[in-house]
């Protein structure tokens, strides 16, 4: 007889044959985030009545957004493609605040449901998926005692950055400075910087958004870089999507506004990587028009690197320049030598004095949240494991991951990938199988680093990674237009992707178990 689709056990007498009273679902998420809440959207949309449940280390939903509390905290990428697909960003700022990125994640959850299915304070430390169950158990603490979950799948949604600290290099003689030194990714909600002279480390995204949000209220900030970053002006405000918004209405609007911007972002990422002293002189030109007359522009705004060889970074309405044109910031390009008691002392010999230093130092990154993972009983080193489709590892099934764009929303590609979850599981659910695994073949695939990316955060933590391959359906694109062609409309069985069903403790066509 054939065999029925799988089904999550109904009434109690099955639960307990399974072993899962209370502790079962479907799916189990594990991260409370942008992706996190819009993976579980996707799911339940599809899925009405099977369950789930979404695990987040944190006591918040948002993730990020809730965790970055520093001065000017926004969006480094516009919110018509970093917000979700499903549900249209109807503000007029294009580049949003902090706050408003995370009412917006919290408004989605809490319209659709999903917050009634999080448990807040469980940090998942291993999961263990079996073969003959075809099922993952997966074990957390919550309050200092251990948890145990089983799930059919497993989908980590937690990004890829540590959150009990960044980077912070040792700083000679930092002991020594008798001011306030702060990692914007610990910021203190009863600094007080009226009036102050603030010295910021770093020329990243975090740096370049802290100058021009201190700077009003500060005596002067001063930004030290080890050497420039790619610094881009664009409108806080996209004129062409609220103009949109108020003849088509937000939902007529914002896939028009999506693709716009795609498209946009894509020819521009593209040009600079195949014209990049096109894009160099464009930048440089752009930086020398709204900068002061004579100003160093070759010394502080021309990278050594090509353009997207690290992510660029943004300044709404040009709001650095604008700092640096009043007065109220500026920029240094040296080295550190050391601290001293009253601010920095740098290589060239130069003081810069300071009542407060920012260490904009970057980030430390955590491959798949740090969870152990076994598959039957045999641990799985992530630098050994290949990535399938950039969102599931070889070798380790019904497992998927969101890891999003370096040089596009991240959003764009964890919609992708929590479409392509819901297509895989009910591709399973229609030729009833349990689980799905891909498998490399044994032609060879040269090994690349999953995170192809030359920001300082991502080189120290990257052999920590799985890997990517050479070639499809290993290689982790960038190319938004060619993953939603791939995970959206690309086959399941692709002859890479094995499915299988469980063998032990499985309730049969005719009612009794098996194996």
């Amino acid at each position: 007889m054939p065999r029925p689709a799988p089904r999550l056990p109904t009434t109690a007498a099955e639960r307990a044959h399974r072993g899962v009273e209370n502790g079962h679902v479907d799916v189990l998420i594990v991260g409370a985030g942008l992706s996190g809440i819009g993976a579980a959207h996707h799911l339940q949309s599809a899925f009405p009545h099977r369950r789930y449940t979404i695990l987040e280390a944190r006591d918040a939903i948002g993730g990020t957004w809730d965790l970055f509390r520093y001065p000017g905290v926004r969006s480094d990428s516009d919110m018509h493609t970093l917000g979700y697909r499903f549900r249209p960003w109807a503000e007029a700022e294009a580049i949003a605040d902090g706050p408003s990125i995370l009412r917006y994640i919290r408004e989605t959850a809490a319209e659709a449901g999903i917050d009634r299915h999080i448990r807040f304070g469980h940090r998942v430390e291993r999961a263990s998926w079996s073969t003959e169950d075809a099922l993952w158990t997966v074990e957390a603490t919550h309050g200092g005692r251990p948890v145990r979950l089983t799930a059919q799948f497993l989908y980590v949604c937690g990004g890829y950055y540590r959150y009990d600290g960044g980077h912070t290099p040792d700083f000679p003689g930092i002991e020594r400075f008798r001011g306030t030194v702060v990692h914007p990714q610990a910021w203190p909600a009863e600094l007080d910087y009226t009036g102050k002279r603030v010295v910021i480390i770093g020329s990243g995204a975090t740096a370049v958004t802290l100058v021009p949000a201190m700077a009003d209220q500060a005596a002067h900030v001063t930004m030290v870089q080890r050497s420039p970053t790619y610094i881009m002006s664009r409108p806080a405000r996209d004129p062409v999507a609220n103009r949109l918004r108020r003849l088509l209405g937000a939902r007529g609007a914002y896939p028009v506004t999506r693709w716009k911007n795609v498209t946009l972002g894509t020819l521009f990422y593209q040009l600079s990587r195949r014209r990049p002293h096109v894009v160099k002189s464009m930048l440089r030109k752009a930086a020398v028009r709204q900068l002061p007359p004579g100003y160093a522009v070759d010394t502080h705004f021309a990278p050594r690197y090509q353009p997207w060889d690290q992510r660029l970074c943004l300044a709404p309405n040009g709001d650095l320049f604008t700092a640096i044109r009043r007065g109220k910031a500026s920029v240094v390009t040296d080295h550190i030598g050391e601290f001293t008691e009253t601010g920095l002392r740098l290589a060239s010999g130069a003081d810069l004095d300071a009542d407060i230093v920012v260490t904009a130092t970057g980030l430390r990154l955590l491959a798949l949240g740090g969870i152990r993972f076994t598959v039957d009983g045999h641990d799985v080193s992530l630098p050994e494991t290949l990535a399938y489709k950039g969102m599931m590892l070889g070798g380790v099934p019904n497992f998927a991951f969101t890891i999003g764009y370096t040089n596009a929303s991240w959003t764009l590609k964890a919609d992708l990938v929590s479409g392509y979850v819901v297509r895989l599981l009910r591709y399973l659910e229609a030729r009833g199988q349990d689980y799905a695994v891909p498998v490399p073949g044994t032609t060879a695939v040269e090994r690349r680093p999953l995170l192809d990316f030359q920001a300082g955060y991502v080189l120290r933590a990257v052999d920590d990674f799985p890997r990517a391959g050479s070639r499809a359906p290993w290689r982790l694109g960038m190319s938004y237009a060619h993953d939603l062609l791939a995970l959206r409309y690309g086959r399941i069985d692709d002859g890479v992707l094995r499915c299988g069903r469980r063998t032990r403790d499985t309730i049969g066509a005719s009612g009794r178990s098996r194996g």
